[in-house]
Protein backbone atom coordinates (compact mmCIF):
# COMPACT_ATOMS: atom_id res chain seq x y z
CA UNK A 1 0.00 0.00 0.00
CA UNK A 2 1.98 3.24 -0.90
CA UNK A 3 1.90 6.04 1.68
CA UNK A 4 -1.27 8.35 2.64
CA UNK A 5 0.04 12.20 2.21
CA UNK A 6 -1.84 15.29 3.47
CA UNK A 7 -4.10 12.54 5.46
CA UNK A 8 -4.54 15.32 8.20
CA UNK A 9 -4.25 18.74 6.67
CA UNK A 10 -7.14 18.64 3.81
CA UNK A 11 -10.41 19.21 3.03
CA UNK A 12 -12.64 17.47 0.37
CA UNK A 13 -14.61 19.83 -1.38
CA UNK A 14 -15.67 16.98 -4.44
CA UNK A 15 -19.37 17.11 -5.28
CA UNK A 16 -20.57 13.35 -5.97
CA UNK A 17 -23.81 14.33 -7.76
CA UNK A 18 -25.87 16.39 -10.36
CA UNK A 19 -24.33 18.66 -13.42
CA UNK A 20 -21.68 19.62 -11.39
CA UNK A 21 -20.06 16.85 -10.30
CA UNK A 22 -16.68 16.57 -9.88
CA UNK A 23 -13.79 16.54 -7.84
CA UNK A 24 -11.32 18.96 -5.81
CA UNK A 25 -9.14 19.55 -2.59
CA UNK A 26 -8.17 21.74 -0.43
CA UNK A 27 -4.88 21.21 1.48
CA UNK A 28 -3.77 23.89 4.11
CA UNK A 29 -0.25 24.90 6.02
CA UNK A 30 -0.53 22.98 9.28
CA UNK A 31 1.09 26.20 11.23
CA UNK A 32 -0.43 29.33 9.31
CA UNK A 33 -3.67 27.79 7.69
CA UNK A 34 -2.73 29.65 4.55
CA UNK A 35 -4.45 27.02 1.84
CA UNK A 36 -3.84 25.48 -1.53
CA UNK A 37 -7.20 23.94 -3.46
CA UNK A 38 -6.70 22.06 -6.64
CA UNK A 39 -7.94 22.23 -10.10
CA UNK A 40 -11.89 21.16 -9.93
CA UNK A 41 -11.83 18.11 -11.91
CA UNK A 42 -15.25 16.77 -13.39
CA UNK A 43 -16.66 13.55 -13.17
CA UNK A 44 -18.12 12.69 -16.27
CA UNK A 45 -19.97 9.81 -15.94
CA UNK A 46 -22.06 11.27 -13.59
CA UNK A 47 -22.71 14.84 -15.12
CA UNK A 48 -23.98 12.29 -18.33
CA UNK A 49 -26.38 10.11 -16.25
CA UNK A 50 -27.86 13.36 -14.49
CA UNK A 51 -28.48 15.01 -18.16
CA UNK A 52 -29.99 11.65 -19.29
CA UNK A 53 -32.26 11.69 -16.58
CA UNK A 54 -33.38 15.06 -16.78
CA UNK A 55 -33.92 14.36 -20.96
CA UNK A 56 -36.01 11.24 -19.63
CA UNK A 57 -38.62 13.16 -18.12
CA UNK A 58 -38.87 15.17 -21.69
CA UNK A 59 -38.92 12.27 -23.97
CA UNK A 60 -39.68 9.03 -21.83
CA UNK A 61 -39.24 6.09 -20.51
CA UNK A 62 -36.82 4.50 -22.42
CA UNK A 63 -34.41 7.78 -22.11
CA UNK A 64 -35.45 6.80 -18.04
CA UNK A 65 -34.11 3.22 -18.10
CA UNK A 66 -30.55 4.66 -19.87
CA UNK A 67 -30.29 7.30 -16.84
CA UNK A 68 -30.84 5.00 -14.55
CA UNK A 69 -28.37 2.55 -16.24
CA UNK A 70 -26.34 5.37 -16.29
CA UNK A 71 -26.31 6.70 -13.04
CA UNK A 72 -25.87 3.10 -11.58
CA UNK A 73 -22.38 2.94 -13.25
CA UNK A 74 -21.61 6.39 -12.18
CA UNK A 75 -22.05 5.75 -8.50
CA UNK A 76 -20.02 2.53 -9.53
CA UNK A 77 -17.25 4.33 -10.46
CA UNK A 78 -17.17 7.10 -8.39
CA UNK A 79 -14.80 5.58 -5.87
CA UNK A 80 -11.78 4.99 -8.37
CA UNK A 81 -12.21 8.03 -9.84
CA UNK A 82 -11.99 10.04 -6.28
CA UNK A 83 -9.24 8.50 -4.91
CA UNK A 84 -7.02 8.77 -8.64
CA UNK A 85 -8.05 12.51 -8.57
CA UNK A 86 -7.10 12.53 -4.97
CA UNK A 87 -3.99 11.43 -5.79
CA UNK A 88 -3.43 13.84 -8.70
CA UNK A 89 -4.21 16.16 -6.12
CA UNK A 90 -1.64 15.41 -3.91
CA UNK A 91 1.18 15.28 -6.63
CA UNK A 92 -0.05 19.19 -7.61
CA UNK A 93 0.04 20.30 -3.72
CA UNK A 94 3.37 19.22 -3.28
CA UNK A 95 4.76 21.63 -5.22
CA UNK A 96 3.76 24.66 -2.47
CA UNK A 97 4.31 22.18 0.33
CA UNK A 98 7.55 21.15 2.47
CA UNK A 99 7.04 18.14 4.79
CA UNK A 100 9.38 18.49 7.57
CA UNK A 101 11.41 15.53 8.45
CA UNK A 102 11.83 16.49 12.66
CA UNK A 103 7.76 16.82 13.18
CA UNK A 104 6.71 15.34 9.74
CA UNK A 105 3.91 17.71 8.97
CA UNK A 106 3.25 19.96 5.62
CA UNK A 107 4.64 23.96 5.48
CA UNK A 108 3.99 26.21 3.08
CA UNK A 109 7.14 28.33 2.25
CA UNK A 110 6.90 30.76 4.04
CA UNK A 111 6.93 28.37 6.98
CA UNK A 112 9.68 26.85 5.89
CA UNK A 113 13.82 27.51 7.39
CA UNK A 114 15.18 27.19 3.99
CA UNK A 115 18.86 27.52 5.61
CA UNK A 116 17.84 24.66 8.48
CA UNK A 117 15.93 22.14 5.61
CA UNK A 118 13.24 21.86 8.51
CA UNK A 119 9.82 24.19 9.31
CA UNK A 120 9.98 27.26 11.18
CA UNK A 121 7.72 25.65 14.02
CA UNK A 122 10.96 22.94 14.62
CA UNK A 123 13.66 25.95 13.67
CA UNK A 124 12.32 29.40 14.71
CA UNK A 125 14.30 32.25 12.97
CA UNK A 126 16.78 33.56 15.10
CA UNK A 127 16.09 37.19 14.50
CA UNK A 128 12.52 37.17 14.79
CA UNK A 129 12.86 35.49 17.98
CA UNK A 130 15.56 38.06 19.28
CA UNK A 131 12.51 40.32 18.25
CA UNK A 132 9.84 38.57 20.19
CA UNK A 133 12.07 37.84 22.95
CA UNK A 134 13.02 41.63 23.43
CA UNK A 135 9.15 42.30 22.67
CA UNK A 136 8.69 40.29 25.94
CA UNK A 137 11.01 41.33 28.16
CA UNK A 138 9.85 45.25 27.79
CA UNK A 139 6.19 44.58 28.66
CA UNK A 140 8.13 42.20 31.53
CA UNK A 141 9.71 45.62 32.19
CA UNK A 142 6.76 47.94 32.32
CA UNK A 143 4.28 45.16 33.93
CA UNK A 144 6.91 45.63 37.10
CA UNK A 145 7.20 48.89 36.74
CA UNK A 146 3.51 49.54 36.65
CA UNK A 147 3.33 47.48 39.55
CA UNK A 148 5.51 49.27 41.54
CA UNK A 149 3.75 53.03 40.91
CA UNK A 150 0.46 51.04 42.06
CA UNK A 151 1.62 49.91 45.34
CA UNK A 152 3.04 53.48 45.98
CA UNK A 153 -0.22 54.69 44.93
CA UNK A 154 -1.82 52.61 47.24
CA UNK A 155 0.20 53.22 50.26
CA UNK A 156 -1.19 57.05 50.03
CA UNK A 157 -4.63 55.79 50.00
CA UNK A 158 -6.32 55.78 53.55
CA UNK A 159 -7.68 51.97 53.55
CA UNK A 160 -9.08 52.46 57.35
CA UNK A 161 -11.74 55.29 56.04
CA UNK A 162 -14.88 53.88 55.93
CA UNK A 163 -17.32 55.22 53.36
CA UNK A 164 -20.47 54.53 51.33
CA UNK A 165 -19.87 52.64 48.23
CA UNK A 166 -23.71 52.91 47.04
CA UNK A 167 -25.85 55.47 48.07
CA UNK A 168 -29.10 54.21 50.26
CA UNK A 169 -31.36 57.12 48.43
CA UNK A 170 -31.00 55.94 44.42
CA UNK A 171 -29.01 52.93 45.05
CA UNK A 172 -26.26 54.81 42.74
CA UNK A 173 -22.43 53.44 42.53
CA UNK A 174 -20.32 56.89 44.47
CA UNK A 175 -16.97 55.17 45.17
CA UNK A 176 -16.15 56.51 47.82
CA UNK A 177 -17.51 59.80 47.12
CA UNK A 178 -18.93 62.01 50.12
CA UNK A 179 -21.87 62.92 47.63
CA UNK A 180 -23.95 60.89 45.74
CA UNK A 181 -22.97 61.53 42.12
CA UNK A 182 -26.47 60.78 41.13
CA UNK A 183 -29.22 62.62 43.28
CA UNK A 184 -26.35 64.46 45.10
CA UNK A 185 -27.26 63.08 48.58
CA UNK A 186 -24.84 63.41 51.30
CA UNK A 187 -23.30 59.84 52.36
CA UNK A 188 -22.25 59.05 55.63
CA UNK A 189 -18.33 59.53 56.18
CA UNK A 190 -16.25 58.42 59.34
CA UNK A 191 -13.38 59.81 60.69
CA UNK A 192 -10.44 58.77 62.98
CA UNK A 193 -10.13 60.67 66.24
CA UNK A 194 -6.85 62.19 66.31
CA UNK A 195 -5.79 61.50 69.93
CA UNK A 196 -7.05 57.21 69.92
CA UNK A 197 -7.65 56.50 66.35
CA UNK A 198 -11.29 55.19 66.97
CA UNK A 199 -13.58 55.53 64.01
CA UNK A 200 -16.37 57.65 64.26
CA UNK A 201 -19.35 58.80 62.00
CA UNK A 202 -18.80 62.11 60.65
CA UNK A 203 -20.51 64.69 62.35
CA UNK A 204 -19.96 63.26 65.69
CA UNK A 205 -18.49 65.76 68.10
CA UNK A 206 -17.35 63.98 70.97
CA UNK A 207 -14.93 60.89 70.81
CA UNK A 208 -17.50 58.28 72.25
CA UNK A 209 -13.99 56.27 73.60
CA UNK A 210 -12.00 59.27 74.83
CA UNK A 211 -13.80 62.13 75.27
CA UNK A 212 -11.78 64.30 72.81
CA UNK A 213 -13.94 67.32 71.01
CA UNK A 214 -14.25 66.62 67.16
CA UNK A 215 -16.14 69.15 65.65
Amino acid sequence: MSELQFSNNYRDLSNRSGVNAGFQFEFYCERCGDAFRSEFVPYGSERASTWLSKAAGIFGSVLGNVGEAAEGMAQAGYGTAHDQAFVAAVESAKKNFHRCGRCSKYFCHRCWNAQKGICLQCAPDAEVEVEAARAEGEVAAVREAAIAEGQNRGKKIDVKRDCQLVCPQCGAETKGAKFCPECGAKLAQRISCPGCSTEVDQGVKFCPECGRKLA
